[in-house]
């Protein structure tokens, strides 16, 4: 597998993926897990992303901190930090990116995936 720029891979070899289409860790969502890891006083964390089934649209996005990266994790690194995705997840996240956001709605990581069909008035689910 091959590393796009700093902050985005690119699967030049996971088998199904377009290998021009990158998974991109804004610097938004770096800033804030950094600063999330120096509260933990953990620098084993990373960002863990995830698909699971459920939500009003179908599908839903997941976040959490994980200090455990799988053989088969997707890593993602921007300004010293890492964002992990399983395989599995990464086929509906492919072309997606990884943001941080503080607004009317409040601070939460976002995933703007341009694959979804519809999406939820929230954001937090979608369908493909």
């Amino acid at each position: 597998m091959t590393r796009g720029l700093e902050n985005e891979f690119i699967p030049s070899e996971a088998k199904g993926f377009d290998q021009t289409t990158p998974l991109v860790f804004s610097d938004q969502a770096a800033k804030k897990v950094r600063s999330l890891i120096m509260e933990e006083e953990n620098e084993n964390l990373r960002l863990r992303v995830f698909v699971s089934g459920g939500g009003c649209s179908g599908f839903e996005y997941g976040f959490t901190f994980d200090d455990e990266v799988e053989d088969d994790d997707i890593e993602v690194e921007n300004s010293g930090v890492s964002l992990v995705v399983d395989v599995l997840s990464f086929e509906y996240l492919a072309g997606s990116s990884i943001d941080y956001l503080e607004d009317l709605q409040g601070s939460r990581f976002v995933v703007i995936n341009p694959n979804a069909a519809s999406t939820c008035g929230c954001g937090n689910s979608f369908s493909v």
